[in-house]
């Protein structure tokens, strides 16, 4: 078992982060110790927020992100990063297009005052 700063660390979230995933119970300690509170959390704990990790990594809201923990089986992970990947390469694409955009307004600023 592990504190909740050992966990912090060995996990990269912040204290504050894990306590906010508890309460929307996205990720909570395995145990709570009821004489001082105290959150522990263990090596299932730890594999659960390394998706979690992931996949803030990958844009995820918390709300996607609870979705998925729900489904303890991760079906459907597949299909959500699918969906996740396909809305990053349009935004991607859009992106791309307001380079060229800028590049072009650039451009046309320029030949006025040439």
């Amino acid at each position: 078992m592990y504190k909740i700063s050992e966990f912090a660390e060995i996990t990269g979230l912040s204290k504050e982060t894990l306590r906010y995933y508890a309460e929307v119970k996205l990720l909570e300690p395995a145990y709570i110790n009821p004489n001082n509170n105290y959150r522990y959390y263990d090596d299932g704990s730890y594999f659960l927020a390394m998706i979690l990790v992931k996949l803030r990594r990958f844009g995820f809201t918390i709300q996607e992100m609870i979705t998925v923990m729900e489904d303890e089986s991760f079906a459907n992970l597949e299909q959500l990063l699918i969906k996740k990947r396909k809305k990053i390469q349009i935004q991607i694409k859009d992106l791309w297009l307001q380079v060229d955009e800028i590049g072009e307004f650039l451009a046309s600023g320029k030949e006025e005052y040439e």
